[in-house]
């Protein structure tokens, strides 16, 4: 038995209990968690803003230590330390013939699946986002398991698995921002926080990061922002000013709320770009007239999972982890245990913090 958080219900709070978890099968691998994010989208599927079979595990920002494997699994052994893929490539479908893996149409079919029971009344248990992180162990499909970067501690690599591909992959991969440009990051969460340092990375000479909480001037400040904006009515205004009255060329947004995305794309200058990473309900409707379409001639983009192909992203995050230009640890505002995600949750809807750290 283990201990892991689990969804009872879509709008029920977690509960912290013990679960039964089979031995892996063919094709599947059993991991001990080292660390598991808590990810705005985990709090998306407990409120229904994203859809999830339930009872459920959640958490699918992760990593750990392979304890066995089932028959076939050859790439991980026992003992290996290992970055959970929430969302694997089937490498079939017609995105993934395009190259464009992040929009697999079956990566999340593990999903719906019963990989485990509760101890207390045996009821099947789904893997939340197919990896089930928020336990101190799960058994995952071998896709979903990623051989971590030599040098990264676990703790620090579970990172990796959502927040930091997403933001760095947002910049370099669906932004695609260039040496010199300038950038606004809307939301300074998790997120956000990668999305500045991957700014920083890509050589933008202006970053501006955004937040409705002042308090977080100084974290987006040690992630590379060059100035903080707190938000409110005059922000576009406020932006545009930051950048001789232009806007920026790239406006990232990272909270998924209507008023912001419009922010955003105000705020990026004739021509720029405005890519959405932030997950967003459907009642949050965002309107265009037609002749600003035409006259600003902005590039509207959403991004989903930062564009990444995270097997080949990962050494490349690796690289600049190494050699001192990526710097996790600057993304973790809070250390907690199982019990303390309900507590993340309410900080994340206040806008409170970076990143909580689930360590086991």
């Amino acid at each position: 038995m283990v201990r892991a958080a689990v969804l009872p219900a879509v709008g029920s709070p977690l509960e912290v209990t013990e679960i039964d978890l089979p031995e892996p099968g063919p094709g599947q691998v059993r991991i001990r968690l080292a660390a598991a994010g808590v990810c705005h989208s985990d709090l998306s599927l407990t409120n229904g803003t994203m859809r999830v079979p339930v009872p459920a595990v959640l958490g699918h920002e992760g990593a750990g230590t392979v304890v066995s494997v089932g028959e076939g699994v050859t790439h991980v052994a026992p003992g290996d330390g290992v970055v959970l893929n929430w969302a694997p490539a089937c490498g079939k479908c017609h995105a993934c013939s395009l190259g464009e893996v992040w929009l697999c149409a079956d990566a999340l079919t593990g999903a719906g699946s019963v990989y485990a029971h509760r101890s207390d009344d045996g009821s099947d248990l789904h893997p939340g986002l197919n990896v089930a992180a928020f336990a101190e162990e799960t058994v995952v499909a071998a896709t979903c398991v990623l051989r971590a970067p030599e040098g990264v501690p676990l703790t620090d690599a579970a990172l990796l698995g959502c927040a930091v591909l997403t933001g760095y992959g947002a910049v370099h991969h669906s932004a695609r921002v260039r040496e010199g440009e300038t950038v606004a990051v809307f939301g300074v969460g998790g997120v956000g926080l990668a999305t500045l340092q991957a700014a920083r990375i890509a050589g933008a000479s202006k970053i501006i990061a955004v937040d409705v909480s002042p308090e977080k001037e100084e974290l987006a400040r040690k992630a590379g922002a060059t100035d903080y904006v707190v938000a409110g009515e005059t922000t576009a205004r406020e932006i545009r000013g930051l950048t001789g009255k232009q806007g920026v060329d790239v406006a990232v947004e990272c909270v998924g709320r209507a008023v912001t995305i419009r922010t955003a794309w105000e705020s990026t200058r004739r021509g720029g770009r405005t890519t959405v990473v932030g997950i967003g309900g459907k009642d949050q409707q965002v309107t265009f007239n037609a002749l600003e379409l035409f006259h600003f001639g902005r590039t509207l983009s959403g991004c989903v999972y930062g564009n990444s192909d995270p097997a080949k992203d990962l050494p490349v995050l690796a690289e600049h982890i190494r050699a001192g230009r990526l710097d996790l640890s600057a993304l973790v505002t809070e250390h907690i245990a199982l019990d303390g995600i309900p507590a993340a949750f309410d900080n994340m809807v206040a806008g409170k913090g970076g990143r909580a750290l689930v360590v086991f």
